[in-house]
């Protein structure tokens, strides 16, 4: 497999996966992550998880093309159905909304006992993950924002809690992400400057209604001062 058909945002997701990895890469994308992963390292095995027959087929033959199929399990079905309890011990989600990322989580808690790290990129909407990790007895190890081919990306990894560890996220750390926020790099003053706009946008538009929302532009009003803070304190 050619390295440059990975993208940045899935070499960056990759590199979070321990040497010896047993994972699974949910909405595996032709499944160029495991086939990367596994080349790179010869003690990684993987599942690759699809839900549609088309991108199903396509992982099947990448995984072939690239002689693993003795170590890259391909499997069709609907998020975490495809793993039997305590089959892996990392799990990848890249490439979709934190919403779904988490619903797909929801519904597959069951098939994470034996998961000490999940890996997730989502497109948007991260707040919503963060806050199901928190809830449910991961930690926030790492994160990482990054700009590629226009499109701002962010990846976060967490660590399944020790027994008794009780680790609390202010708001704000939820809204931003921990370690982003102390970061502040390019591409994150880049994505809050945009969002911000933009939320300044719906709130005029919300502020013209007959009878406008005023839970929703409070809710708007906040995260506008918090953005405002954050972009401040440099």
């Amino acid at each position: 497999m050619n390295e440059k058909l990975l993208s940045r945002r899935l070499q960056v997701v990759a590199s979070y996966l321990p040497r010896g990895a047993h994972f699974a890469d949910i909405g595996s994308d032709h499944a160029y992550l495991p086939c990367y992963v596994c080349l790179k390292d010869p003690s990684a095995v993987a599942i690759a998880g699809e839900l549609n027959d088309g991108p199903y087929q396509s992982a099947k033959k990448e995984v072939e093309a690239n002689n693993l199929t003795n170590r890259i399990s391909v499997r069709k079905g609907d998020g975490l159905s495809v793993l039997s309890s305590d089959e892996v011990e990392q799990v990848v989600i890249a490439g979709m909304g934190g919403t779904l990322i988490t619903n797909i989580l929801e519904t597959g808690k069951s098939k994470l006992t034996r998961v000490s790290r999940l890996v997730v990129q989502p497109n948007v909407d991260a707040k919503s993950l963060r806050r199901w990790l928190a809830d449910n007895g991961y930690r926030i190890t790492a994160e990482e924002i990054l700009e590629e081919a226009g499109h701002i990306y962010e990846v976060v990894v967490a660590d399944k809690q020790s027994a008794g560890e009780q680790i609390k996220y202010t708001d704000k750390e939820i809204y931003f992400g921990p370690y982003l926020l102390k970061e502040k790099n390019d591409p994150f003053k880049r994505k809050w400057i945009e969002e911000k706009a933009k939320k300044e946008y719906v709130r005029e538009e919300m502020n013209k209604a007959v009878t406008p929302d005023t839970k929703k532009i409070a809710v708007l009003e906040q995260e506008i001062q918090w953005i405002e803070e954050v972009l401040q304190n440099e």
